[in-house]
C-alpha cells in the first residue's frame, strides 16, 4: 500500500471526513478476524516487528505473552516491555516510509526517533544530530553540543556515515 499517496489525498480532507474515517478504521482494526489472523501468524518467542508511533519507526521486538486484545513484547534494543494492539505488529512486511513532499524541511512522518538530521543554526553553522524525541512543531536533537528543538521545516536527511563504515 502507498502510504504516501493516501496521505497526499487525506491532505485534502475536512476534519470531519478525517474524523469519519477514524471511527470507521479503528472498527475495522478492531474486527476480531484480524486480530485471529495475526495471533494465528505469531506464537510466543517468536521475533516480529511492530510500529511504534511516538518514535515513528519500525522496532524489532520478541512475542512474550498473548492477551485478549493486545500482545506483550520484549524490544530487542532495549528489553524493554510492552503491551501493543495487535495492529501494530507488521505481519505482512509492509513498508511502513511516508514521504510527504512537503516545501521546506521534512514532514513529520518522514521523520524518526533514532534518524540522523541535520540543520542550520540561526548563525548559519550546519549542525548534526540524532532524533531523540518527536513533538507537535519541532524534533529534539541530540548534538555534540547539547540538546536542540528544531522546527520539522529546518531539517535535512543526513547519511550516518559511520553506521555505513561498520
Amino acid at each position: 500500500m502507498n502510504y504516501s499517496e493516501i496521505v497526499r489525498v487525506l491532505d485534502r480532507a475536512t476534519g470531519f471526513d478525517l474524523y469519519r474515517l477514524y471511527v470507521a478504521i479503528g472498527k475495522l482494526l478492531e474486527d476480531p478476524k484480524r486480530i485471529t489472523e495475526v495471533k494465528r501468524r505469531i506464537h510466543a518467542g517468536d521475533e516480529a516487528e511492530y510500529f511504534d508511533v511516538s518514535e515513528n519507526r519500525i522496532v524489532q521486538a520478541r512475542i512474550i505473552k498473548f492477551q485478549r486484545t493486545r500482545v506483550l513484547v520484549e524490544n530487542l534494543h532495549d528489553q524493554e516491555r510492552w503491551s501493543i494492539p495487535y495492529y501494530a505488529i507488521n505481519i505482512h512486511g509492509a513498508d511502513p516510509s511516508i514521504a510527504e513532499h512537503v516545501q521546506e524541511g521534512l514532514g513529520r512522518n518522514e521523520v524518526a526517533v533514532g534518524d540522523t538530521v541535520g540543520f542550520f543554526d540561526r548563525d548559519g553553522n550546519e549542525r548534526y544530530g540524532k532524533v531523540t524525541r518527536l513533538n507537535q512543531k519541532t524534533v529534539t536533537l541530540d548534538c555534540d553540543n547539547g540538546k536542540w528543538r528544531v522546527p520539522y521545516k529546518f531539517l535535512f536527511k543526513v547519511l550516518d556515515l559511520e553506521a555505513e563504515q561498520v
